[in-house]
């Protein structure tokens, strides 16, 4: 090797010298060369094979052409291994690749989310379509990048599929003569299933399906599949909600040995346990909650002390209790990590004999809790707190409406109870905005179906006093288990402990937002001290006007994401230091969690594993997203459905969205959002400007902006793609 080296280094010198004397190599040929050695990057190319495919026909070219070589090897242009040239892409594609999430965008790109080490970021680098080397969205691949010229920015090519997010999809099946299709449902599979004749079994055409990916080859522009279960009748409720499960892998059912564990707890409380237990049967206790509501996780009770002040009770089901690590329940209520909500079934973290059942704070029977417990006066002020075991027996289950009724009129059963709650409810609402919490809620829809599950009516949910003051008291509970165990130490180190964090919003897009309520004539102080005053003043300011909707709406996306983790970050949209997950174990792991750290730093144990945490809070963050687009899904499948009843008609709307295709609209009085094609506007050629948030006509200059009110006509509406057109009148 070392002889090589130096005969190498003694021609790379006498290269250098004959290049600089003799004319080289003409620029085009050079580049010819290289393009050939890229080519085949993983092949060595001899002097005698370049000469033959590049055509090289001058003997003097051919006598410079060692020493040109050389000096692209010198250069770093090419690699030269003994006798052979080699392509330099192999090389820097083994130095540079990374692995990344597909993450689609279009048919025409996807953004790769890079895999990075924790606390470090890097932006998402786009990739294009005919570098996508068949990946799909949610894959996990490999990849190199490298600057586009063209587009002035660096760009991805995916090298290699590591690990398929899926190779099953729902969709609907279209059969011809000699071959069948499925179009998937997925809005980010952009590509159709081609089916073999001989692959559809019992199919019919028009019906909703599960394909299978079987192959798909390097030329080939769609995957080949076969058919595995056919679903129903597409347009059909249960066929479009179970494709709607299937699609973002809910599960169908529990399996039967989870249900058979589950079946096998004992009704009734060992007499041992309650004595185990704080025993608040005696005490005022009732639950409140949606009239449709089957499982309770909370209940307050309340109590006049002697000395003026209250004892309040957060009382919520102990799910731990029953759920106890290395059981059945624990492994299958750790892989849902939650429940899902569509709009006409629940997806339970839990089998019903304990969601509905034993875990479930139902009226007149006892059961079991894990409380936190404040003693505070009429101003909030909380004087002493305590977290423990409790059995309770609520007295009564309210709905929200039964409970606002009795703020309301100030009669009924226990409206002195409720009244003397909501008070101080209020106290803490107040005190919570005062110490820079934010007030911006998104709009909840609620539909009204008939037996088959058809939406016949649709309308916003309207949130008064009876839900802002459980809330009030579930937040108090979460900050005051997460500061209670912040505040435990060892080793000089906070105890491991899973909070929610929500970061604070990112700057620039606070400035955009800042720049579109401004549009409106509203200005916003983003000072660091004014923000959070700033923007709940934004929400007085727009209640009740036509642009609440979509200014809420535009604050809202410039938040972070809450997620669930070990690292005690605090909750900006809050105003919270400190803050976790601890009132809803019945439909979230995390609380559970958060039940069993609580009780195991109670009994003076040591801090808790933090990677074993932080693993299983990356889980639960992962799939509460699961959970939200399904539900997302199920909410526009109704929408869409709910709108089919009315195309051709005209109604009113604001423009919620702008793309280089189309905007979006959404309508007034449902909150159903559709899609105006720019293509559908003939009159004009409309050019979408992404720097000003704005849409022009070309010719007369017509201009479509966020939050503009305009009148639409319902064109057309698509089940199987849950979309809605409109056109504009």
């Amino acid at each position: 090797m070392a002889k090589t080296r130096k005969k190498n280094i003694k021609e790379n010198k006498k290269s250098k010298k004959k290049v600089q004397r003799r004319s080289s190599l003409n620029s085009h040929t050079i580049q010819n060369i290289i393009e050939l050695l890229n080519s085949r990057p993983e092949m060595g190319f001899s002097l005698r094979q370049i000469v033959k495919d590049v055509r090289i026909k001058s003997q003097t070219d051919k006598d410079k052409l060692k020493y040109i070589m050389i000096a692209l090897a010198d250069e770093g242009k090419i690699l030269l291994k003994g006798k052979k040239y080699q392509s330099i892409l192999l090389q820097e594609e083994q130095q540079n690749t990374r692995t990344a999430t597909v993450d689609f965008v279009n048919p025409k790109f996807a953004f790769l989310v890079v895999d990075t080490p924790v606390g470090e970021e890097v932006e998402d680098i786009r990739v294009l379509l005919p570098n996508m080397n068949r990946a799909l969205n949610g894959d996990k691949v490999e990849f190199t990048t490298f600057y586009n010229r063209q587009r002035k920015r660096d760009e991805a090519k995916i090298t290699k599929i590591v690990k398929r997010e899926k190779d099953e999809f729902v969709g609907q099946l279209q059969i011809s003569e000699r071959f069948a299709f499925v179009v998937a449902s997925d809005r980010k599979m952009f590509y159709d299933l081609f089916i073999p004749i001989e692959k559809i079994g019992d199919a019919q055409n028009g019906d909703k399906v599960i394909a299978k990916i079987t192959q798909w080859k390097q030329n080939d522009k769609s995957p080949t599949g076969k058919i595995t279960k056919v679903l129903g009748k597409a347009g059909d409720n249960e066929t479009e909600i179970h494709s709607i499960m299937f699609e973002f892998g809910l599960p169908f059912e529990f399996p039967k040995e989870v249900d058979a564990e589950a079946n096998a707890i004992p009704d009734e409380i060992p007499e041992d346990e309650i004595k185990n237990r704080k025993d608040f049967r005696d005490r005022t206790t009732f639950t409140i909650d949606p009239v449709t509501a089957k499982d309770f996780d909370d209940a307050l009770s309340i109590r006049k002390m002697k000395n003026g002040h209250y004892e309040i009770g957060v009382h919520i089901a102990d799910v731990s209790h029953y759920v106890t690590p290395g059981s059945l329940l624990e492994e299958e209520a750790f892989k849902r990590a939650t429940s899902v909500y569509l709009v006409d079934r629940t997806v339970p973290m839990l089998p019903e004999k304990l969601s509905n059942g034993l875990c479930s704070l139902n009226p007149h029977v006892d059961r079991l809790a894990f409380a936190a417990i404040f003693e505070m006066d009429e101003t909030g002020k909380v004087h002493k707190q305590s977290f423990g075991r409790t059995v309770i027996h609520s007295d009564r289950r309210f709905s929200y409406e039964e409970a606002q009724e009795r703020i309301e009129s100030k009669e009924g059963d226990f409206q002195e109870e409720i009244n003397t709650l909501n008070d101080i409810a209020h106290k803490l609402r107040d005190a919570r905005f005062r110490n820079g919490a934010i007030s911006f809620e998104s709009i909840e829809l609620k539909f009204d179906l008939d037996e088959n599950g058809k939406p016949t009516g649709l309308t916003p949910k309207i949130r008064k006093d009876a839900h802002k003051m459980i809330e009030e008291f579930m937040l108090l509970a979460n900050k005051r288990v997460a500061e209670s165990i912040f505040r435990k130490k060892q080793d000089g180190k906070p105890m491991t402990m899973v909070y929610r964090v929500h970061g604070d919003p990112d700057p620039d897009k606070l400035a955009q937002f800042a720049t579109f309520a401004k549009r409106f004539g509203y200005d916003l102080d983003l000072t660091e001290k004014k923000i959070a005053f700033s923007l709940n003043n934004l929400t007085e300011e727009v209640e009740g006007k036509p642009e609440q909707n979509i200014i809420e709406q535009q604050a809202i996306r410039t938040m972070a994401k809450a997620i669930y983790t070990t690292n005690p970050e605090g909750h900006y949209g809050l105003g919270f230091a400190h803050y976790t997950h601890f009132t809803s174990p019945i439909r979230r792991y995390p609380d559970v969690m958060v039940h069993r750290l609580l009780q195991h730093y109670l009994d003076k144990g040591k801090s808790a594993d933090e990677n074993e945490f932080e693993d299983r809070c990356k889980h639960s963050s992962a799939r509460e997203k699961v959970a939200a687009d399904a539900e997302r899904a199920s909410i526009k499948y109704k929408q869409v459905e709910f709108m089919s009843e009315f195309l051709g008609e005209e109604m009113e709307g604001t423009v919620s969205g702008l793309t280089d295709w189309g905007m979006f609209i959404e309508l007034k009085d449902t909150r159903c959002e559709g899609l105006v094609r720019y293509s559908s506007m003939t009159h004009d050629q409309f050019i979408f400007d992404p720097d000003a948030m704005i849409v022009t006509g070309q010719k007369y200059k017509e201009t479509y902006q966020l939050g503009d009110e305009v009148k639409v006509i319902v064109k057309e509406t698509n089940i199987e793609k849950r979309s809605i057109d409109f056109d504009i009148v």
